[in-house]
């Protein structure tokens, strides 16, 4: 009987998440919930992705950066909310949990009943550095398809922002102006001093929003 009951413990248990899994979105959310001390996976095109460990000065201090930046904004624009790290529930093969992402209440997403996020956000931004070739190929194709309509890459080990907006079906590039700025399409106001950003100066790009 005790050999029975422990087979029966073994079965009901999933298996971790592993990286490279193949899974749709139930199994993966079904594993996910299982590992309460896991931080970070996420599902792209069916795919198993776990997160590398990070370091301060590549993701930790610029995540902050760029959340405060967003938080801030959106404490000016009633009707916006702002995630750090939330899942997203795109489709069945897609469950990615975004560095930052900024919605409308009322937009194209919306919170579910169990508090995930189901929809694409209009914003979406990741902090790069080792994540760098899956955030601007993997995900941006997967962000894309979903309808996201603007989606912004910092990479922290160079320094650069590249902010997209979507355009016909295909993601354009946001242009800076002469003096190094950057304004979303979607949410007017919200401009990105890119040089003051990158550099820390988060005084100078605060100081930027509308």
């Amino acid at each position: 009987m005790e050999v029975l009951e422990k087979s029966r413990t073994i079965a009901c248990n999933p298996p971790f998440l592993q990286q490279g899994d193949v899974l749709a979105r139930a199994e993966f959310e079904r594993r996910y919930a299982a590992m309460p001390g896991l931080k970070k996976a996420e599902l792209i095109e069916g795919i198993v992705y776990m997160a590398s460990p990070v370091r301060a000065d590549l993701h930790g201090i610029p995540h902050v950066d760029l959340a405060t930046l967003l938080r801030v904004f959106a404490t000016r624009h009633p009707g916006l909310l702002v995630a750090d790290n939330a899942t997203i529930r795109l489709d069945t093969l897609n469950e990615p949990q975004p560095d930052l992402l900024l919605m409308r209440e009322h937009g194209q997403a919306h919170l579910d009943a169990d508090g995930y996020i189901s929809g694409a956000p209009e914003f979406i931004a990741e902090i790069a550095a080792s994540s760098a070739s899956y955030d601007l190929h993997q995900k941006k194709r997967t962000y894309l398809r979903a309808g996201v309509l603007e989606y912004l890459v910092w990479l922290a080990d160079e320094n650069r922002l590249i902010w997209w907006c979507l355009k016909d079906d295909e993601f354009i590039e946001i242009q800076a102006t002469a003096a190094g700025l950057m304004e979303s399409v979607n949410f007017p106001g919200l401009i990105i001093d890119s040089a003051a950003l990158t550099s820390g100066d988060l005084a100078t790009a605060l100081a930027r929003l509308g």
